[in-house]
């Protein structure tokens, strides 16, 4: 099926921004920068998520679903974006936690019980185990659910980001200096693959770095490059990518930005969640854009040509216990 048949259910308002960092080019010696706001995006206080749920809910309720089921961490924004989508479509939303119940409500979970969402915490269960019985629950109680991935990171989902592409290349083409790298973060690997794949497809003048988050991450480059080739084979495209084509940063001894653990307060990423709000007046989050920024300064301090940020949202991550903690540490004495 070609992308442009694909079911889509209509959850943007036009382009999301493409803005010049100027400060920041000044702050770093490099440029020129740009970030492309998909923190912006009108659903839910925003994120790249809506751009995958675009194709994900089409697909649902073209097949008859009634209730949207999906799975993440506590605080996920992938989460707490399915129950907005699922609130404006008029459907129920399900989500499976992969953790405990906090001790305090705070961030992504005050908003999901506002679009009410009901929400499955595993607390130590398997949570394979706890999905199927959700499901099951569901389907029993006469429901007609429809499962997405962690992440929305399938075939089906990864086309809102193939299909960003044109939307990017719309914008970058006024640009003086066409840009030579695109930075995003890589966390469930949907937004990376279908970026690489779109760049590919639609002869974009730029490459695609992903900066993975979660240090101890599943998500390499054998299965980056099996998505990719799913999409590929999907939507007709004839493009075959291989492991060592997939350009991502991993933890590493000389490559910090995923920080102690995947959600765990650090310093580093603090700083970086500073940087660009002093020189931008743009927020990140601690979880998974400010990671990604800081890769995304590195990669710009030796590039040789121009470069662009995908800011793919979460700032409901800045108001999580841990988080709002670590910040009191630093600024509240």
């Amino acid at each position: 099926m070609k992308l442009e048949q694909m079911p889509r259910y209509p959850l943007l308002c036009g382009f999301t921004p493409l803005q010049r960092m100027e400060n920041l080019e000044q702050a770093l010696g490099c440029g020129p920068l740009y970030i492309k706001r998909d923190d912006l995006t009108p659903l839910g206080l925003g994120g790249n998520k809506t751009r995958k749920l675009e194709f994900l809910l089409g697909d649902a309720l073209a097949g008859g679903a009634d209730t949207l089921v999906t799975v993440g961490g506590v605080q996920t924004n992938h989460g707490r974006l399915t129950a907005a989508a699922a609130a404006k479509a008029g459907l129920a939303c399900t989500l499976v936690l992969d953790g405990a119940q906090p001790e305090k409500l705070s961030g992504n979970l005050l908003l999901d019980c506002l679009l009410g969402a009901s929400l499955v915490y595993t607390d130590g269960r398997s949570t394979s185990a706890v999905i199927e019985e959700t499901l099951a629950a569901l389907q029993a109680a006469g429901r007609a659910p429809y499962f997405i991935p962690e992440g929305g990171s399938n075939a089906v989902g990864s086309a809102g980001y193939l299909a960003m592409v044109p939307e990017l290349l719309a914008q970058a083409g006024s640009l003086p200096v066409p840009p030579a790298r695109l930075v995003c973060t890589m966390g469930s690997l949907g937004t990376f693959a279908g970026l690489w794949l779109g760049a590919r497809a639609f002869g974009a003048p730029f490459s695609v770095t992903g900066v993975a988050v979660n240090p101890t991450t599943g998500y390499t480059r054998e299965k980056a490059a099996a998505l990719v080739n799913e999409m590929s084979a999907a939507y007709g495209l004839d493009i075959a990518a291989a492991p060592q084509d997939m350009d991502i940063i991993y933890a590493d001894a000389a490559h910090d930005y995923a920080g102690p653990g995947y959600n765990v307060p650090d310093a580093k990423t603090r700083g970086a969640v500073e940087l660009l709000a002093r020189t931008e007046g743009i927020f990140l989050d601690p979880c998974y854009t400010a990671k990604s920024f800081r890769g995304f300064c590195d990669i710009a301090r030796e590039l040789d040509g121009g470069a662009i940020f995908v800011h793919t949202g979460g700032t409901p991550a800045l108001w999580t216990q841990e988080h709002l903690d670590a910040f009191a540490a630093d600024y509240w004495n």
